[in-house]
């Protein structure tokens, strides 16, 4: 159980979502403490299964991302069962890695990463899924993978240079460096600084400000914010358009509307 009254539920050995049913967010942990939470094969398959049911959850409004390992985050791939793979096998795994990633990068509510310790190569490409990133200051970052001989595969060449601009990008990409954290907040590789030890803490409080706001409202600009993102203006604006469209009629603006005028907490439909 979580300490805010919210149930447990495994998906295979390493991930679990907490629901925490008083503040409406749910907790995605990553709980493979022995290797760091590397994501093995395994470990992709219950990231994306954890994400499906979050996903059809309407009584979660947003979501963190945590890790139960004092010194890591997520460390990335797991590279001691992708050295064992025979190239067929490789290309069998790719679409369940690939489903883990895109499983986070396209829950409809907002999303938040608690980052502590090490978040490198495809553990920083799981916060980099979410819509805002919280480190404490052990955070280190960072995407390697060409250091191995790869590329980073989890969306990262995409989805670091819509938060950093393609220059630096490249440069961090490239260089295969990693980012110590009061950097990496300067760059805008992390979004929220907070002390030591403090990171999922304050992910759970970013969290619980979203979650007060219309379930409606919210994953309606968060779909706008994402289609949005990249277009010219005019094509930005049908997209916001549309969005609106899809919760001015809605219970949520109704219940909204009138929580205002009648000086009161709004409880909201979801519908």
């Amino acid at each position: 159980m979580s300490e805010q009254g919210g149930a447990e539920q495994h998906f295979g050995e390493y991930v679990v979502v907490r629901r925490h049913t008083s503040s409406y967010v749910a907790e995605l942990v990553l709980d493979r403490p022995k290797a760091m939470n590397a994501v093995s094969t395994d470990m992709a398959r219950s990231i994306a299964a954890a994400c499906e049911a979050l996903a059809a959850d309407r009584d979660v409004r947003a979501v963190v991302l945590t890790s139960t390992h004092e010194r890591a985050f997520c460390v990335g791939a797991d590279l001691k069962e992708r050295n064992s793979l025979t190239d067929a096998e490789l290309v069998r795994q790719r679409p369940l890695a690939r489903a883990a990633y895109t499983g986070v990068l396209e829950l409809p509510m907002p999303t938040v990463a608690a980052v502590h310790g090490f978040a490198l190569g495809g553990g920083f490409e799981l916060a980099l899924a979410c819509d805002l990133i919280v480190a404490d200051g052990t955070a280190v970052v960072g995407l390697p993978e060409v250091s191995v001989g790869v590329i980073p595969g989890g969306g990262g060449t995409q989805l670091l240079p819509r938060r950093v601009g393609a220059a630096r990008a490249a440069e961090l990409i490239f260089s295969a460096r990693r980012v110590e954290a009061a950097e990496a907040r300067e760059l805008g590789l992390v979004d929220v600084l907070v002390a030591v030890g403090e990171d999922r803490a304050e992910g759970l409080a970013v969290a619980g400000r979203i979650a007060v706001n219309s379930p409606v409202g919210l994953r309606a600009a968060k779909r706008a914010l994402r289609l949005g993102h990249g277009l010219d203006l005019r094509a930005g604006l049908e997209i916001e358009d549309a969005a609106w469209r899809s919760v001015a009629f809605s219970g949520d603006r109704a219940e909204g509307v009138a929580a205002f005028n009648e000086k009161r907490p709004p409880n909201w439909p979801g519908e």
